[in-house]
């Protein structure tokens, strides 16, 4: 029996326009009767999930920021932090790399160094807490990820200069077309799934995990019921044992109401 979802947010539970369909409310006062535990696992930050989900957000597990962080009814069960030293000389190579701008996630807030419309925008889509700064090393906040805003795609551009650099690090990863992420090797959302189930006694053949893209890998590893959206790159589905509809088609809500009705997975 299921006693864990994990789930991605952008490409995953929510749709193109970015919204969470109403069903999901109705389908998880199905889990909670079930006692199955619900986390979002999300490159978001914590505040933002708090916010997209309201009314339950109290009662649900956050993986946030790719699993740097894991709150629980406001308790911080785990969080890894980046050194200052490190923080201070991505952004000094990042001045080199055209088209990008930082974002550093802290725990309380997460700074901008600019207030150009179309950067701040974009930002706040993923981060409620949002502070614009004169310079980062204003910044006294404990730094948990680095996240690269590349509009230009990320895959093609910043993570090619950022992944020689510091793979042996950190981890550097693609977390959706115009997004990468530098954080811990300590943490991933992976990482943070083992810390879940062990907190829960939770086994990984109890696990169900729901996800769209490379920095959701890890995760399906800690899940035998691991599901990559249709929407997916193909090289995303390889490491998921199954697939589920895409994000347009609600497949979450969809494979959850079929696991749930059913008892059974196809």
């Amino acid at each position: 029996m299921i006693k864990l979802i994990a789930c991605d947010m952008d490409g995953t539970l929510l749709n193109e326009n970015g919204e969470i369909d109403k069903e999901f409310f109705h389908i998880y006062k199905r889990l909670q009767d079930l006692n199955i535990r619900f986390a979002v696992a999300s490159g978001r930050q914590y505040h933002r999930l708090m916010h997209n989900f309201q009314n339950i957000a109290q009662d649900l597990i956050y993986i946030a920021e790719n699993g740097t962080i894991v709150k629980y009814k406001n308790e911080e069960i785990y969080s890894s932090t980046l050194e200052k030293q490190d923080v201070m000389k991505i952004v000094e190579q990042s001045k080199d790399i055209r088209g990008i701008n930082l974002i550093l996630c802290g725990k309380n807030c997460a700074y901008l160094d600019t207030s150009e419309e179309e950067i701040v925008d974009e930002a706040k889509k993923y981060y409620h807490n949002l502070e614009i700064v004169k310079a980062f090393n204003e910044v006294q906040d404990e730094i948990i990820k680095i996240a690269v805003l590349d509009l230009q795609g990320s895959q093609d551009n910043s993570y090619k200069i950022f992944y020689p650099l510091w793979k042996d690090k950190l981890q550097v990863k693609v977390s959706g077309q115009i997004w990468m992420d530098l954080f811990s090797k300590d943490a991933d959302k992976g990482i943070a799934m083992r810390i879940i189930q062990k907190k829960f006694n939770i086994d990984k053949k109890e696990t169900m995990a729901f996800g769209d893209y490379f920095n959701d890998i890890e995760m399906f590893q800690e899940a035998y019921y691991s599901y990559a959206m249709e929407n997916a790159p193909e090289e995303v589905k390889k490491h998921a044992r199954f697939v589920a509809k895409s994000n347009r088609e609600n497949g979450v809500v969809e494979k959850i109401k079929e696991v749930i009705l059913n008892q059974y997975l196809e």
